[in-house]
């Protein structure tokens, strides 16, 4: 992988919750210059958000892991040798790999039959993929307009049927996005762990060391 690539799946959950919260701000604005100004309303905005802020949350749980910024307890972790403390940094992060993957598994299930896609087989961990399953293809969302743009997945999804709001398969596929992100940070975490570039999952004093950075950054300019 290229710096160009790296750089850019190092900023993936950045720029999708940065480009979600200017979103989220231009569409509540917008309503609330509707509602008191021209005693309307856009009947689309408040689902709109609502999916939007769930995007915003299941993103943020992959970008907490990368940034090490998820609570923790490391009073225990501390009291350790670096070897020690090293191999229980690897026990966490292979639980968390096994619980993301987990949660994966569970999120494509969920999405893909919305997709007209089969999910997987096994209760525990996939199997195969169904043979037989339900197509959800043409369930829609409650308010939020289907786009023109968008009518491709009409013939795509929905036997060439019109959609009148935006298929569910839009706002859901999020699940299964936000869980592989999250199982690739963990991964990176524990190939960090392994190398010896850091001790532990989670950072739980962030806070006080951006607050000395910015201390230590202020008495220099003084």
């Amino acid at each position: 992988m290229d710096s160009h690539s790296q750089s850019f799946a190092d900023r993936i959950e950045e720029t999708l919750i940065a480009s979600i919260l200017g979103l989220m701000t231009l569409i509540t604005f917008a309503n609330v210059v509707a509602r008191y100004g021209f005693n309307a309303n856009i009947l689309w905005a408040l689902e709109t958000t609502v999916f939007l802020f769930g995007w915003l949350v299941l993103l943020g749980a992959s970008y907490a892991v990368k940034k090490g910024a998820h609570l923790g307890v490391d009073i225990l972790v501390n009291m350790l040798a670096p070897k020690a403390r090293r191999i229980l940094g690897l026990f966490a992060v292979a639980v968390c790999i096994a619980f993301s993957f987990l949660m994966l598994k569970g999120a494509w299930d969920y999405w893909a039959n919305f997709a007209n896609l089969p999910g997987t087989e096994g209760r525990w961990f996939p199997l195969g993929f169904e043979e037989k399953y339900r197509d959800k293809g043409w369930y829609e969302v409650n308010d939020i307009p289907h786009p023109a743009i968008l009518g491709w997945m009409e013939n795509v999804f929905n036997e060439g049927e019109e959609y009148e709001k935006i298929p569910r398969l839009i706002p859901y596929f999020v699940l299964p996005l936000s869980m592989a992100l999250m199982l690739f940070r963990f991964l990176q975490a524990g190939i960090a762990l392994w190398s010896g570039k850091m001790d532990r999952v989670v950072a739980s004093h962030e806070v006080e060391d951006e607050l000395q950075q910015a201390s230590e950054k202020l008495m220099e300019k003084n």
